[in-house]
Formats: C-alpha cells, structure tokens, sequence
C-alpha cells in the first residue's frame, strides 16, 4: 500500500500538519492502491511565508540565473521521463500514447521558457519612459489531475523565468504524480522557498491560497465553477488571475472537407486523454447534406478506437479517473438518448471484459441539436456529438453559441477559407486540419472558459507588473 505523507516546503519534503487523509484508488480495478496525508491552513501558510522570504532575493536575480535553474530543472524531469509516464499510466488511467505526450509537454516546458526568457526585454521604452516588468511576487498554482505534471512544469516554468516564487497546490487525486515531480524539482537544487508543494483539497489548501494577503497571482487550471470561486475571492486582494477553465469545443467540417480525412480525426479527438480534455472537440458540425456520409463513417472509426487497460500500447480509450467520474458520463449519455439524439455507437454501461473499473464506452451521438444538454454542458468523458447544419453561417452560429471559447476545430481543403471562418470563430486557440501544439502561442479561452493567456510571451507577462518610470 502506497503512503504519501510528506509536502515539500522550504526546501526540503517535511510532515504535513494536517491528519486528513485522501484515498488513491486504481481506476482500472477501482481497488485502494494507498493514501495520502493531507495539508491544512497551516501547512498552506508555511508554504507562503517560505515563499515570501524566498521573493526577496529571486525577484533579484539575473536572466541568465534563471536560466541555469531552468536549465537544471529541465536535466531532472528529463532523467526520469520513464517513471512519470508509467505513474501517469497508472494512477490517472491515461492511455499510455497521452501520457508519453503529456510528459514530454512536460519537459519541453522548461526548454521553450528558456527560448522566451532569452530574447525577453525586462526594460523598454514607452513614449518618453522607461518601463520596468517585474516580478508579481508569490504565485499560488493550483492545477487539475488531467494531465497534472505537464500543467505544474509549465506553470513553475513561467512564474521562476519571471522571478516569482511559488506555491503549487496540485490534485489529491495526483498525489504519486506529484511526489515524483517534486523529487525532480528538489534534485535541481532550486533555492529554498522557490517552490513549495502543499497536498490538499480544494476547500483547505486552495481557499488559503484564494484567501491570503501575500499570495499576489493565481494560476489555475480547473472547471468554470471552481474557477469563478477563485475570481471571486482573489478580487479582495486584488490578486491577478489567470484561470484556464472548461470548453465545449466545436469541431467544425466544412462542405469542401475531406471527409475520409476529417471524421476519423474528429472521432479520435474528441476523445483525446480519455475524453477527458478541456480542449477535446466534442461538438462535431457537420454539413445536413452529408449527415448520412459523416454517421458512416464514424461509425467505422470508433470501430478502431480500442477501450482498454492504459498501459497497453493501442489503447485509445482508458479508464474515467474515478467512480465519481463514470458516474457523470454515465448519467450523460442517459440524458442523451431521453433528450432525443440518435445513439449511433457505444451507450451505458462498462465494456465487456472491462467491468471491474471505471471504463465507458466509445459513445457517438448525432442528429444532436445545439440546444440539447448533451451539447451544451462538458461532459469530460469519451462522448461526441454531430450536430448538422444547414449553411456556413449557420455552422459559425453554433459554434459561436456556448458559454465557452477554449478551443475550436475547423476542417477543409482549402486553408484560406479554413481561415476566414476561423476569424469568425470565439475561441482561444483554433486549429485547422488537425491538432496540432504552439507552446509560443498564447492558450486560453473567450467567456467562460477564462482569463488572461499562459504560453509564449503572453504566458510570462501575466507574472510580470509593467512600472513606468517616466524622468
């Protein structure tokens, strides 16, 4: 049985003041594998004040100091890449193919913040002024267990190329994730108070977060609802935010697209990290005159998709990360099929073979409406939608109607048009003909699915305070 019962604050991996205790459970036998001893008030404030004192001398040092950190940072993460893919296999159920990508999203963070921060100016010239970006201070970082490595790596990347310091709360359900990344983190021999790591929930460890006075940014990445409680409680102190939070992303194919091309990526996108990706194109808009076309051949590639045990090599589909969790996909596609959509694969219930975990099957609804909850509401599990529409304007208005923006989707032969609809398209981040990743590019999302922007230059500059000095 696996016993967790260390955080890491000041330097060093210390017991954790808290008693509360979070059990990890196996998503693929939903059996107890060990638990962790959580972190409470205090153990967040030990955390900050180690952070605070640490400001005082790294909002100090040099480009090229961070540099070298970033640098060690990278060689320790890098050393042990096998480990963090097989615990990610492991504890969170990704498929092995995600988990590969995920941790080495993860370490290239800290290469491509390198490649920033050296053509970053800290000093330029406004009008008649100078102007002056430092650091904000103590960063609070609060991150999901999705793909939890890769979010910690990128977010302490950004903050320490800054000169900021921090305070990293990850998911409890991440906790062998965490320790791991942390043991790498101390291996690169950071200064003290850098970076600190409380294990915790939510309501503990990230309301004191939310809460204290010498926390002066959040980064977090999480749901819509668990990010507007953070805005909501970081305007007291007027701390900054940058909140990456949920998505509904349209997936749009257009009448002049490959459709040979286009379905079987779209099926394989939406269901990307088990379907449990804010980012995932889980609303599928597809031309009405081609509906027929389009259910074919999604039908015969979701025949391909392979629900199964995450550490094997072809698996597409892994496990829910908790009983919780297929629970919600399952009342879904309930709702689903009661609201009037065609199921065209998958349905309720586990996988034959696959009962003991928290497996669901490759589902596939269409003739869906825009209204329905089903397209409406993240659902974060391997659930697509097709949805017609009539005409290209009609395509934009659905898209366009959702109370999120994160990502977008556009398919087409011709890159031009792809284009003019994507300017016409409220998300973030959109791609054409296919998935492709910029981690110079800003991510982030329009309405609901958050504020500011992380990656590239946008990312370092939300850590960044502009003071102009004007002589």
């Amino acid at each position: 049985m696996i016993q967790i019962n260390k955080i890491y604050i000041n330097g060093e991996f210390v017991s954790p003041q808290g008693t509360d205790t979070f059990d990890l459970i196996d998503p693929t036998t939903n059996r107890k594998t060990g638990e962790v001893i959580l972190g409470n008030e205090e153990d967040t404030k030990a955390a900050i004040a180690a952070a605070r004192e640490a400001f005082k001398t790294f909002s100090k040092t040099t480009k090229a100091e961070r540099i070298v950190l970033l640098k060690k940072l990278h060689e320790a993460v890098s050393k042990r890449e096998e480990e963090l893919v097989s615990t990610m296999v492991k504890e969170y159920g990704g498929s092995l193919q995600f988990c590969k990508m995920s941790v080495q999203n993860a370490i290239s963070a800290f290469t491509t913040t390198i490649e920033i921060l050296e053509s970053f100016d800290f000093e330029r010239t406004a009008g008649h002024s100078k102007v002056r970006f430092e650091p904000l201070g103590v960063v609070g970082i609060i991150t999901p267990w999705n793909a939890s490595n890769s979010f910690i790596c990128n977010k302490l990347a950004t903050a320490i190329a800054a000169g900021c310091t921090a305070v990293i709360k990850p998911s409890e359900m991440s906790a062998q994730q965490t320790q791991l990344i942390a043991e790498c983190f101390h291996e690169a021999g950071l200064p003290k108070g850098v970076f600190n790591m409380v294990n915790g929930l939510g309501n503990v460890v990230g309301t004191e977060i939310t809460n204290h006075s010498d926390i002066a940014k959040i980064s977090f990445t999480g749901s819509t609802i668990t990010g507007k409680t953070i805005a909501k409680g970081a305007v007291d102190t007027m701390k900054r935010v940058t909140l990456e939070l949920g998505g509904k992303s349209p997936n749009i194919i257009l009448e002049d697209a490959d459709l040979d091309k286009a379905v079987p990526m779209a099926v394989f996108g939406a269901y990307m990290n088990n379907g449990q990706a804010c980012i995932a194109p889980t609303r599928l808009l597809v031309p009405q005159n081609k509906l027929n076309e389009v259910n074919e051949l999604a039908k015969q590639a979701v025949r391909n998709v392979k629900v199964g045990q995450p550490n094997e090599e072809d698996t597409t589909v892994g496990p829910m990360v908790s009983a919780k969790q297929y629970e919600r996909v399952q009342t879904y596609i309930r709702l689903g099929q009661s609201e009037g959509a065609t199921l065209l694969a998958g349905g309720e219930g586990k996988p034959e073979g696959l009962e003991d975990g928290h497996f669901v099957k490759a589902t596939i609804f269409t003739n869906v409406r825009n209204d329905m909850r089903i397209a409406r509401e993240e659902i974060f599990g391997p659930v697509l939608s097709i949805i017609p529409y009539q005409n290209e304007e009609e395509a934009i208005k659905i898209a366009n109607d959702t109370p999120y923006g994160l990502a977008a989707y556009i398919s087409s032969s011709s890159k031009e048009h792809a284009e003019h609809v994507a300017a016409q398209i409220d998300a973030g981040r959109i791609c054409i003909n296919g998935f492709a990743h910029d981690p110079l590019a800003p991510f982030g999302g329009f309405k609901q699915s958050g504020i500011g922007r992380e990656y590239g230059v946008f990312g370092l500059e939300a850590y960044l305070e502009p003071k102009a000095i004007l002589a």
